[in-house]
């Protein structure tokens, strides 16, 4: 004789609460160590990512070269407890709260040991002139000859022009530790989804 359907039906609903939290870790965990989605608040990197774009950022790659789009906290590290990081994190996944508002998007131009400058509305990077079919606003201000640090990105926008982009002109070269990882999918609007 066979078990009653109803016996099946409330087993299934047992297991469900297990099912939906065991769910609802693995998403946490996944965007807290490998993906984490990133709102795009300003122009700083037209045309490449509009205003209001989403992209996807990975955040287990550490090896990063130049032209990649990295996000970093700027001004370092939260130092939230491993709790609170849980808690925003589950915040962040189900909306209600934003990525922080420290967190910019740039490119990354120049390495640790690489020299910079600007002159003619050109980028140099070791002396030799940077091919940028990306950027948006080539008017960019004249910068001196920089030498990056050790450890250090020096990024910038894709939008150039004076004041655009408070980028590592104005902030200076980022910590590598302070990248939280490197953007590397549009998944919003719908009609621009790809890769970066």
């Amino acid at each position: 004789m066979s078990t009653p359907q109803p016996e099946k039906a409330k087993s299934f609903f047992l297991e469900l609460p297990g099912l939906l939290l065991g769910a609802l870790i693995i998403a946490i965990l996944l965007k807290t160590i490998v993906l984490q989605p990133f709102y795009i608040p300003s122009e700083s990197m037209l045309d490449t990512l509009q205003v209001n774009d989403r992209v996807i950022v990975w955040k287990l790659g550490a090896d990063y070269q130049r032209g990649d789009i990295v996000v970093f906290q700027r001004g370092g590290a939260d130092d939230d407890s491993a709790t609170e990081s849980v808690i925003r994190a589950i915040l962040q996944a189900v909306g209600i709260a934003s990525p922080g508002t420290e967190d910019l998007i740039k490119r990354v131009i120049a390495l640790g040991g690489d020299t910079i400058e600007i002159r003619d509305n050109q980028v140099f990077v070791n002396g030799a002139a940077v091919d940028e079919p990306y950027i948006s606003d080539a008017d960019m201000p004249d910068m001196e000859l920089v030498t990056v640090p050790e450890g250090t990105l020096w990024v910038m926008g894709d939008h150039r022009c004076d004041g655009c982009s408070q980028d590592s002109r104005f902030i200076g070269p980022i910590p590598a530790e302070d990248v939280v990882g490197e953007a590397v999918f549009r998944i919003w609007p719908a009609d621009r989804v790809g890769g970066l």
